[in-house]
């Protein structure tokens, strides 16, 4: 194969309907017509109708395994021309960030010239499943031969086997939710209630004024009644938020509740992604030049925190191009809980983390709290686990569309102990 030089890859667009918390406004709206929404509002917006792309990447947390052609389904109901080929991506809370990577690898390798990541969510059209005893009674009643041989199947099963199981955002390896993981962490890291609630209250302020001001105008788009996201509140206060009980350790000591930490939400969004030839071919203009990126894990079962990968993602996405953490004009840092943001931004300031947990030379140290998600971000918008990266994405491209000199940083912790990072840049 003949040497490549990795060409440049551009963030041309982005879209996402508002997200709501689940149960509410999205309740009977399946994960095909959410994923759909955001993709076709894209395509219409950018006139991408009857377009040829070389590839889309779409994803989910909560889907079913009979929805396994659901992003294939979903560019085959929008306008996109059907030789757009797609596939189905998924790193939990990371997915759609790391679609939106590896979309951008092919472009930047020069096997396509455009091409869309996004991803979707809902818990409230969630797969509800049975026993896997259930499962193997029903296969031996299917392949059964005679009518006596399917009554003796049918006969082995029992109210057992028909208790629906629910989908639950559960370690396997410690049987710990998300929440009661990040409580460990803010007890390591002694993050106090205060501390969270404060950004929380940041976050709703951020983000109503966001769409005060118009900024999200072009990015968040009606859809079943809603024009914005369902679970900004613009009227919360530190005194509102300090009478909320502890959600996950209900005892004196937890610290995190429904206000600190993000609910279960239904969305779906997406973003474009061209080459320099795509934006041509488009006659589309650049928002912001999507730089690198970069995964990491952790040993959560032997005592790393659950939701600390990015800390372990950072450093690495910071050498490969020479940069410090102070070196970035915006901060978009994934709120899953206040806690593990704080967490977060603790680790990289303390020096004996940084040497000997993440082999350093020194801490990464600190950043200008102002420049931390100034748009809002997931505490306030709300957390549709897939949908999130590209939400983000889409957010920063626009902050860097028509700058000149600036970058930013984006950080989602992901369960499972993993992370994904990103850098985009002024055009």
């Amino acid at each position: 194969m003949a040497d490549k030089t990795l060409r440049p890859v551009y963030v041309a667009g982005a879209a996402r309907i508002p997200f709501a918390k689940s149960g509410t406004q999205y309740r009977d709206v399946t994960t095909y017509e959410l994923m759909s929404a955001s993709l076709k509002h894209l395509v219409q917006r950018y006139k991408l109708q009857g377009k040829v792309l070389g590839d889309v990447a779409l994803g989910a947390v909560m889907n079913s395994s009979l929805e396994w052609t659901v992003a294939r389904e979903v560019v085959l109901g929008s306008e996109l021309h059907p030789y757009t080929p797609a596939y189905f991506v998924q790193r939990a809370c990371g997915t759609s960030l790391d679609a939106s990577l590896q979309i951008a690898l092919k472009i930047a390798a020069g096997q396509m010239d455009t091409g869309i990541a996004g991803g979707f969510d809902t818990n409230s059209d969630v797969p509800v499943l049975f026993p896997r005893s259930f499962s193997r009674k029903m296969l031996r009643l299917r392949d059964a031969k005679t009518l006596g041989a399917r009554l003796g199947e049918a006969l082995h099963l029992g109210l057992k086997d028909l208790r629906p199981l629910f989908p639950t955002v559960q370690e396997p390896r410690t049987g710990l939710s998300m929440g009661e993981h990040c409580e460990l962490m803010v007890k390591e890291w002694q993050i106090s209630r205060e501390a969270q609630d404060e950004l929380a209250y940041l976050s709703h302020q951020n983000l109503a004024r966001a769409y005060e001001e118009g900024f999200l105008k072009d990015l968040v788009f009606e859809f079943k009644g809603l024009s914005m996201d369902g679970l900004v509140r613009k009227d919360t206060s530190l005194e509102k938020l300090a009478k909320l009980k502890p959600a996950f350790d209900k005892s004196p000591a937890g610290t995190l509740t429904a206000g600190n930490s993000t609910p279960m939400t239904d969305g779906s969004s997406v973003a474009l992604f061209c080459s320099e030839e795509g934006l041509r071919e488009l006659g589309a203009e650049p928002w912001a030049r999507f730089v690198d990126a970069q995964v990491a894990a952790v040993d959560f079962v032997h005592g790393d925190g659950l939701l600390m990968a990015p800390t372990r993602a950072v450093p690495k996405l910071l050498a490969r191009n020479g940069l410090k953490l102070q070196d970035f004009d915006y901060y978009e840092i994934h709120e899953a809980f206040a806690g593990q943001v704080l967490c977060t931004l603790k680790a990289w300031e303390s020096e004996e983390y940084c040497k000997k947990r993440l082999g350093l030379s020194q801490a990464l140290g600190s950043i200008d709290r102002k420049k931390l998600n100034i748009k809002g971000s997931s505490l306030a918008t709300g957390h549709p686990f897939a949908a999130t990266g590209t939400r983000i994405v889409g957010t920063l491209g626009k902050m860097l569309r028509g700058t000149k000199g600036q970058r930013g940083l984006i950080s989602i912790c992901t369960a499972g102990g993993m992370g994904v990072t990103a850098i985009l840049e002024s055009v």
